[in-house]
């Protein structure tokens, strides 16, 4: 059995981007949503059975307590922020598990579901849909993978090693070093995807990075600035690790079998006729 777990959110925004403008008779602009549906209607007609999809209710989550420049809903485009709830309705109404989330976000959602779904000896792959880098510590082996539907392409944890440098449970710590403008934390000072690799993949987390700058593998007087940095910010670094960090522990299902996809609910036709959906 394959899972498949979905970013709503990473798909609405690409729809949105991706598509041209198309109002239905209300008025209401729906063209990201009807893309989302065509799109997971690709997915069931490839052979996905079991789909769970996560999407951001709410942009802010916990994490915007923790540090005060993380994302916010700021610079939301008005017409994609008025599909985020209907494309939750619209997946309900195809008879899709989805999970909104509020507190948390969606990838955290999407990382709780790979966990947990990993853990069924029934499942033979948990494949997570989205290219989004703070996904990649979710990969296991090849049990757990991330596929970028765009590109046709999946990265299991040796495809992880290869694009980052590190394996995917050095992924936070990574982050946390080189930073993230698309969640809105810098990293620290210096510390670029070269020198993160290299350092991270000896070492492996940011505590475990020793202060003797010699042992680092990389150029002395290039470790040497860089030790600087990190004795500077090492408290920093963690906070950003934490940011970084997704939660396992969102409730989401009880048994993989509530992410079989059967059929449409009865409140698809109009759902249907709101969205001006070919068959």
């Amino acid at each position: 059995m394959t899972i498949h777990l979905v970013d709503g959110t990473y798909e609405l925004f690409r729809h949105f981007y991706a598509m041209p403008p198309a109002k239905n008779r209300d008025g209401e602009e729906v063209a990201a949503v009807r893309g989302v549906m065509y799109s997971i209607r690709a997915l069931v007609q490839e052979g996905a059975t079991h789909i769970g999809i996560a999407t951001d209710h709410v942009i802010e989550s916990f994490r915007n307590d923790l540090w005060p420049g993380y994302k916010t809903g700021e610079g939301i485009d008005p017409a994609l922020w008025a599909q985020f709830p209907l494309l939750e309705e619209a997946l309900r109404a195809w008879g899709l598990m989805v999970w909104p989330m509020v507190e948390v976000e969606a990838d955290d959602a999407l990382a709780s579901a790979a966990a947990k779904a990993a853990q069924d000896p029934r499942v033979d792959q948990v494949v997570i849909c989205s290219p989004d880098k703070d996904l990649a510590q979710c990969v296991q082996g090849t049990k757990v993978v991330q596929r970028d539907r765009v590109r046709k392409t999946t990265r299991d944890e040796a495809g992880v090693v290869a694009k980052f440098g590190v394996p995917p449970a050095s992924i936070p710590d990574y982050l946390a070093l080189v930073g993230d403008a698309s969640d809105g934390f810098p990293g620290l000072p210096g510390w670029g995807p070269k020198s993160a690799a290299t350092v991270l993949a000896r070492f492996g987390h940011i505590d475990a990075i020793p202060d003797d700058h010699r042992a680092w593998g990389i150029d002395v007087a290039r470790a040497a600035s860089l030790a600087a940095t990190l004795a500077r910010e090492r408290g920093r670094a963690r906070l950003f690790r934490q940011l970084a960090t997704l939660r396992t522990d969102v409730p989401v299902f009880d048994s993989i079998d509530d992410l079989e996809w059967r059929r449409p609910t009865p409140a698809l036709p109009a759902l249907r006729r709101r969205l001006a959906l070919d068959d």
